[in-house]
């Protein structure tokens, strides 16, 4: 199997955003998108996925930050469509659990072509610093609807909102390894319907 390199720009009337991304990378992440939490949560799908990740995004953030996280999870999630494809003779499927001190999350991704997002995380901050955590959800929809993948996150455990925030993306990164990797045993769609 090659590179599955994908760059993707999108631009609106309130966000200017751009993605490269290499799912066969190293987890060699570069960003400038003026929202410093994001891309510290960002820097944890690049590395613990193993994917190389270049994301720059201007946008509103005069307004809020809303538009500009959730137009990099669209931008992300067609950039990761575009990677793979038709998606043969990958996992298909990932999961992952990810304990942080007195956190853990579960992480679960099908690369169904049916997007849908899960998402069971009750913060006990509606703020980490200056980030909001309602944008979280923004953000993983935002990849969902246009990676085409069913994802459902569930905070096990947890007492401090920033170490709930890094369990939920790293295990991103680490289920989303799994369903993008290479799977030997398959040469062709992994779906009995011959599509996904």
């Amino acid at each position: 199997m090659t590179h599955r390199i994908a760059e993707i720009n999108r631009n609106t009337a309130e966000t200017q955003v751009s993605v490269k991304l290499n799912l066969d990378g190293d987890g060699n992440a570069v960003f400038d998108t003026g929202i410093p939490f994001l891309e510290h949560m960002l820097h944890q799908i690049a590395r613990h996925g193993a994917i190389d990740l270049d994301i720059k995004a201007s946008g509103d953030l005069h307004i809020d930050d809303h538009h500009t996280v959730e137009d990099i999870g669209i931008t992300l999630g067609q950039a990761c469509a575009k990677a793979l494809g038709d998606k043969a003779g990958i996992c298909r499927y990932g999961h992952a659990y990810v304990p942080l001190d007195e956190a853990l999350s579960r992480v679960v991704i099908d690369f169904s072509g049916r997007p849908l997002l899960t998402q069971n995380v009750p913060w006990p901050d509606a703020i980490i610093g200056k980030f909001a955590t309602t944008l979280i959800h923004e953000f993983f929809q935002g990849f969902c609807n246009h990676a085409l993948a069913t994802v459902h996150i569930d905070s096990l455990r947890g007492a401090n909102s920033h170490h709930i925030a890094e369990t939920m993306f790293k295990a991103f990164g680490r289920a989303m390894r799994m369903a993008v990797a290479p799977d030997p045993r398959i040469s062709g769609i992994p779906s009995t319907k011959g599509v996904l």
